[in-house]
């Protein structure tokens, strides 16, 4: 895998770079890092595609946007296009988890001619509650305690995961993984206090406007209430000819399941190479 540092407007994106073929560009969630998409998996790389992930602005390695607020889905969406921009790519089928999903949607809709296709995963951006202001004061005390307690602090203030117990354990750890890979901790705190409160777009009656080949990877609430399946199913009805999907009663969510993601993304490929 080939890195590379794109530059826009002081801040410097950490992109990666793995395989040959057509491009997909992976765009991760609020407080993660290139590898929470497909988590590890090399199967789009190895199966005809040029696969490109970064970091988005203050995660990973990626530095700090010079003005603490610039964390939004304008600046999300203009980082997507310098990475698009730099690596010479003029179509791409786009794959995003959560804040990822909404930038890719952010960008579908103001220049769709830059993407090929969409993987919608696990969307949470709800434009009827997003002023919600007790929605707003858990991502503020995940932001304070974060950036004042690092991981545990971070913890303390998220407690118990409210999920079957059998997954408990598991949330936690990743939660772990993800925020320990972060060189400047303070700015992902930084984005946890904007990225709650921008709107990628006004309303869901607005993705109506999106005629491209997209999926929407849904969870079932009783794994990831964060983003909740009737969210998920709300997107999938408003782009024309979406098709919703989701694991089984049961199962562990797909959007953790980078193989068979891969799978999905790759026919999303598939189908905009076609058609």
């Amino acid at each position: 895998m080939a890195e590379r540092v794109v530059e826009r407007e002081g801040v410097r994106l950490s992109v990666q770079q793995a395989g040959e073929g057509v491009p997909v560009v992976l765009l991760h969630g609020l407080t993660a890092t290139h590898r929470y998409v497909v988590m590890g998996s090399k199967a789009l790389e190895r199966s005809g595609h040029r696969v490109i992930s970064y970091d988005a602005r203050g995660h990973g390695r990626s530095t700090p946007a010079p003005d603490r607020g610039a964390y939004g889905y304008e600046q999300l969406g203009a980082d997507l296009v310098a990475v698009l921009d730099a690596l010479g790519i003029e179509r791409a089928v786009l794959a995003g988890a959560s804040m990822g999903a909404h930038t890719l949607l952010w960008l579908a809709l103001r220049s769709p001619e830059r993407a090929a296709g969409l993987v919608v995963i696990t969307p949470g951006y709800d434009p009827a509650g997003n002023e919600d202001a007790e929605r707003l004061a858990r991502w503020d005390a995940l932001a304070d305690g974060f950036e004042l307690g690092g991981v545990e602090g971070f913890l303390a203030a998220y407690g118990r995961p409210e999920v079957p117990e059998p997954w408990q354990g598991t949330v936690v750890k990743v939660i772990r993984q993800r925020l320990s890979e972060h060189e400047h901790p303070s700015a992902v705190a930084d984005a946890l206090r904007v990225v709650p409160r921008s709107r990628p777009f006004g309303e869901l009656g607005e993705l109506a406007g999106i005629s491209l080949a997209a999926v929407v990877v849904a969870s079932r609430d009783e794994a990831d209430p964060g983003h909740p399946q009737v969210l998920g199913e709300a997107y999938a009805a408003a782009i024309p000819g979406a098709r919703l999907i989701a694991e089984e009663p049961g199962q562990s969510p797909l959007a953790w399941q980078g193989s068979r993601l891969s799978k999905v993304i790759a026919g999303v490929a598939a189908q905009a190479e076609s058609g």
